[in-house]
């Protein structure tokens, strides 16, 4: 049996060949995490400069406020705005700065072991979460949209998704027998995402339609 019959038949899930390369997206994960990271990251930090600028001015109007039902200022003042005892734009600076980070040192030739997937997964894990508890208090308890915080929405739902994927495909998360169906949904990735963002434009329909409404 020659070498390469030998490191073939040796090779096996999580091997090293099966994660030198990603064969759904390829280099396309890091260059989500780099171009999404960036775009969170300076939505994030403008948030937090409208915050700071709102904190030393009491009667500075936020840039992002534009009517009565797209506006910064009225999420901002709001009790969820600091859920953990600080303001929550500084969760997107620090977080989405580790993902433009990764998306570079992908995009470098770096491979990341295995405990730095899950901790990845870990991280967009609670990022997604937060950003639906923070969907639903925005449409049913602030009643009002941030435009940067809706910015953080879309990059959000994005990098977990495909995390979420690539760790599955790449057997960092178990599948078991479901293997076949991880690959199914990852083939069809681009419509499970827009049906997704269209879910949750259909709750900002539906949460403010009475004041679209008026416009048209």
């Amino acid at each position: 049996m020659t070498a390469t019959a030998e490191t073939t038949q040796h090779e096996g899930p999580g091997s090293p060949a099966e994660r030198s390369e990603p064969p759904l997206f390829g280099r396309g994960l890091g260059w989500l995490y780099l171009i999404g990271g960036g775009i969170g990251f300076i939505a994030a930090f403008a948030l937090s400069i409208e915050e700071y600028l709102s904190l030393i001015n009491p009667d500075y109007v936020t840039s992002c406020s534009i009517n009565p039902v797209v506006s910064c200022g009225s999420v901002m003042e709001s009790d969820q705005a600091t859920a953990f005892g600080f303001p929550n734009p500084l969760i997107g600076v620090a977080a989405f700065a580790i993902v433009t980070t990764t998306g570079v040192a992908l995009l470098s030739g770096f491979r990341p072991p295995r405990w730095y997937w899950i901790g990845m997964q870990l991280g967009t894990l609670f990022g997604v979460v937060f950003v639906h508890w923070l969907i639903w208090q925005s449409l049913y308890e602030i009643h009002a949209l941030c435009p940067y915080c809706m910015v953080v929405w879309v990059v959000t739902i994005a990098v977990f998704w495909y995390t979420t994927l690539h760790n599955l495909e790449r057997r960092n998360l178990p599948v078991g027998p479901a293997r076949p169906l991880v690959l199914g949904v990852a083939r069809v990735h681009t419509v499970v995402l827009v049906l997704w963002y269209l879910a949750v434009i259909g709750l900002i329909l539906e949460a403010f339609w009475a004041y679209w409404s008026t416009l048209v």
